[in-house]
């Protein structure tokens, strides 16, 4: 499940519990402030990915950190591929550069490439293109189902045209994804297993 929320300034979501579930979060503009009861505490700022495997169980609560802006975020529930695992929390930033005309892994089954780690046998990869390109994206596991979300821009995938915050799944798929990039896009790509 993918979540695309706006939070309002001083507003958030008070303390409540989550189990056997990877929980990702995507802060796309403003500040999200982060405290679980694992003693984490956090400020997730753009360019900002986090994970938490919330296995065993945990609570948590997020705030916007701003008494001013508003905060936009991403927030995806993916089901773990193991039950009852013991809770963990993870934060990095990934720079723009990484992005720029490729496909960056940020969120793995197995930590590759500096990605942060989840218990499934799922790949979270962002990119930013420019217009007038066409990109492919390669599948990293064979049968995976391809959840595509556009955080801006606009894309075309054979008959289908993306804008903003628009979203496609795909299946079947045989060995890669090919989009026409027709503005200046940022893009979200989740391949899960179907």
């Amino acid at each position: 499940m993918l979540n695309d929320d706006t939070v309002q300034a001083g507003m958030g979501f008070g303390t409540h519990p989550h189990d056997n579930m990877e929980i990702i979060t995507i802060v796309l503009e403003g500040e999200l402030e982060h405290r679980d009861s694992m003693g984490t505490g956090s400020v997730i700022r753009p360019g900002e990915v986090q994970v938490m495997s919330a296995g065993t169980g945990i609570q948590h609560s997020e705030f916007n950190h701003s008494a001013e802006n508003e905060v936009s975020l991403l927030q995806i529930w993916v089901f773990p591929d193991q039950k009852n695992v013991e809770p963990r929390y993870d934060q990095a930033k990934f720079q723009d550069d990484e992005m720029n005309g490729k496909w960056r892994t940020v969120v793995s089954p197995d930590g590759n490439e500096n990605s942060l780690m989840i218990h499934q046998q799922a790949w979270f990869s962002m990119g930013e293109f420019e217009p007038e390109s066409t990109v492919s994206y390669q599948l990293k596991k064979a049968g995976n189902f391809v959840y595509l979300f556009l955080i801006s821009g606009e894309i075309q995938i054979e008959s289908e045209t993306l804008n903003q915050r628009d979203a496609l799944g795909l299946e079947e798929i045989d060995t890669d994804v090919k989009l026409k990039i027709i503005k200046k896009s940022k893009i979200l790509v989740m391949e899960i297993p179907e």
